[in-house]
This record gives C-alpha cells, sequence and structure tokens, in this order.
C-alpha cells in the first residue's frame, strides 16, 4: 500500500477541532514542523497536545500555542517556551507535567495495547498523592489539580516497594518526522529523534509522517527500520529546504581560544 500524500495540507486535513495529538521530537530535534505549520494554516483549534515539550516562542508547537490553539498539554517539562509558563501560569491552558521517563512509558503502553502499569517514579510525591496543578484561575489559585493515583506494593528483586499506577496514553492523531521512509511507512529515525518519534506514532489512530527522505519500498535495510510502516498511515516526503529548515534549542559556543 501506498502511503504518501501530495502534501502536509492535505495530510492533515481530516484533524478536527478538539482533537488529541501525539507530536513527535524532543527539544527541536526530530519534531514535525512541516506537519504543525500545515495544521497552524488549517486553522484547526482547541487542540490536547501528548509531547515531551511544547517548542520555542516562534517553532514548532509554540506556534499554535501562541495563537491560541491549544487548551491542554501533556509534557514532561516547559523547556525554553516562555509563553507556555506565562499561559500557564495565568490559568489560560491546562498542562499536566509528567515525568519524562513515565510519559514515554505511557505513550508505548498505549501503542502496545497495554491499559496501565505500575512503576516507582512518583512514588511519595504529589504525582501519586495528587494536588500537583493543572490549571490555575486568574487569582494565581489552583482550579483544576490532578487526581490521587492508586499505589500498591510489589515484590521486586526480592524487595518490597511501593509503585503508583500510570494510565497509558493514546491520541486521536500522531504527528511525527523520520529521517528515512518508504512507501510503505516503515521509518528511520536520526540519533535523539528517535527518542520521543517512534512512540507517538505507535499511540496514535492514525499517525502521519513527513519524511526528510523517501525511499522506494525494499531498499531500507529490514535490522535498520526503527518503525514499521503498520503503525504510520500516510507519509508526506518533504522538500530539500523543508528538510533543511530547523533549529537549534539553544546554541552554545566554545569560548575563544579554549581548547
Amino acid at each position: 500500500m501506498d502511503k504518501v500524500v501530495r502534501s502536509a495540507a492535505d495530510a492533515v486535513a481530516d484533524i478536527p477541532d478538539g482533537a488529541t495529538l501525539a507530536v513527535g521530537g524532543f527539544g527541536l530535534c526530530g519534531i514535525p514542523s512541516v506537519l504543525i505549520r500545515a495544521l497552524l494554516d488549517a486553522g484547526t483549534q482547541d487542540l490536547e497536545v501528548v509531547s515531551n515539550n511544547c517548542g520555542v516562542d516562534d517553532w514548532g508547537l509554540g506556534l499554535l500555542l501562541q495563537e491560541r490553539r491549544l487548551r491542554r498539554v501533556v509534557a514532561s517539562y516547559v523547556g525554553e517556551n516562555k509563553e507556555f509558563a506565562r499561559q500557564y501560569l495565568a490559568g489560560e491552558l491546562e498542562v499536566e507535567l509528567t515525568p519524562q521517563g513515565t510519559l514515554a512509558e505511557r505513550l508505548r503502553a498505549g501503542g502496545s495495547g497495554i491499559a496501565a502499569f505500575y512503576t516507582r517514579t512518583g512514588v511519595g510525591t504529589q504525582v501519586a498523592e495528587g494536588g500537583l496543578p493543572w490549571r490555575y484561575d486568574a487569582e494565581g489559585g489552583v482550579a483544576v489539580a490532578s487526581p490521587p493515583k492508586p499505589v500498591e506494593r510489589f515484590s521486586m528483586r526480592g524487595e518490597e516497594h511501593e509503585y503508583v499506577r500510570e494510565e497509558a496514553i493514546t491520541a486521536d492523531f500522531a504527528l511525527v518526522r523520520a529521517a528515512v521512509g518508504d512507501h510503505a511507512g516503515n521509518l528511520v529515525f536520526h540519533r535523539s529523534a528517535r527518542n520521543f518519534n517512534p512512540l507517538c506514532a505507535a499511540a496514535g489512530r492514525v499517525a502521519i509522517a513527513e519524511v526528510e527522505h523517501l525511499v522506494p519500498v525494499g531498499e531500507l535495510d529490514p535490522d535498520a527500520i526503527h518503525l514499521p510502516g503498520v503503525f504510520v498511515d500516510r507519509v508526506v516526503p518533504l522538500t530539500q529546504a523543508e528538510a533543511a529548515d530547523k533549529r537549534i534549542e539553544r546554541r552554545t559556543l566554545r569560548a575563544g581560544g579554549a581548547s
């Protein structure tokens, strides 16, 4: 089956207002910037986004945030996005901050059909006990707080500990970016872009991948494929300019004369 679509606009055309999106990327590495821009141009709004972070003020998911297209974000950290922090603290945006490893595992569980799992991360904190502010009110009080989660004791390697139950995450759509892909949707990611992109793609009911380099089916070594095409529904080949248009979240330069 050829999963290639003509344009990013066509690929996101059926994403409705109010949809939940799992969006790949790690910082600004491997983010589906072309698909995000197409969604911005489409005017889609009232979105819930699940992503490691929310881009920066003028790039990635930050573009949707600036236009008030997001109603809720599930992420592991605020990152370098000042507008994200401002909207959250002003009570304009609901934010569920989740430990990074837990977020990754919740997505993986969703893509694997696992409803929930237990982890020691967050035991003894508000992650398990509840009370984390998801949304503030206009006066700075907590309008919506996280609920408590079930905690049970299990024996692991001969030692008994408490574990908190975390529920899987699934999304209506997933937006991801791959370095290489074929017409059947088999994808290869470049280094850190592999951190969340495969997990998001698997967790989405409809997964849309923008691909920097499109190759014919059969050209990819099966052992080199990071995400099989069974998890991918649409492939958007990027132009050379689109593939090269990338940002650095925080540029760090070596001091002059340093070895």
